[in-house]
């Protein structure tokens, strides 16, 4: 079994933090993890041609941009979970996270039942940023395992809240345990 954490940060901070500390709860039990840090990659913006999706036979399914994405398709298919975090913006998710979920278009159809947990970080108010991430789960029919989400206005602060680490380790188990009864 494989969990995949996304960060949709543009810095090394709280999200990142949070996001390391639920994938180190997932491997207590075994489960092979990773990370990617979408700040790291290339990643274009969609620009809603469609071909992915009506591009004949020797098109769907694939998204004609050539870039980092190209990488991380395989990664995102064979993982059995998924943990997409963000830092809050406006009281919506980062735009980094929603451009990479924009270009998981032409593979959402085989995302269908992986369990997926949310993690969101701000200043002073989470906002809509875990409904934007249930939504995207409820669009490719991953079941909503839980969320954690916390406060924080210095980039260290998270790591800090040791009621938060028990949290995110609660909820790891918690994804721990969907994915073992499946």
């Amino acid at each position: 079994m494989k969990v995949i954490g996304i960060c949709g940060s543009p810095r090394k901070g709280n999200i990142e933090w949070m996001l390391t500390k639920l994938l180190e709860g997932v491997a207590k039990s075994g489960v092979e993890t990773e990370l990617i840090l979408l700040r790291e990659l290339s990643i274009k913006g969609c620009d809603g041609c469609l071909s992915c999706e009506m591009g004949g036979a020797e098109r769907k399914g694939r998204c004609r941009i050539q870039d980092d994405m190209q990488i991380i398709y395989p990664k995102l298919l064979e993982a059995d979970a998924w943990a997409l975090g963000t830092p809050v913006y406006f009281e919506l998710l980062s735009g980094m996270l929603k451009n990479f979920m924009d270009r998981t278009c032409p593979i959402w159809p085989k995302l269908e039942g992986k369990p997926v947990v949310g993690l969101a970080v701000a200043e002073e108010g989470i906002g809509k940023a875990i409904e934007n991430l249930m939504t995207y789960a409820s669009l490719c029919d991953m079941p909503w395992v839980g969320q954690v989400t916390a406060l924080a206005k210095t980039p260290k602060q998270a790591s800090k809240d040791k009621e938060l680490e028990k949290r995110l380790e609660k909820l790891a188990n918690k994804l721990v345990n969907v994915l073992k009864a499946r």
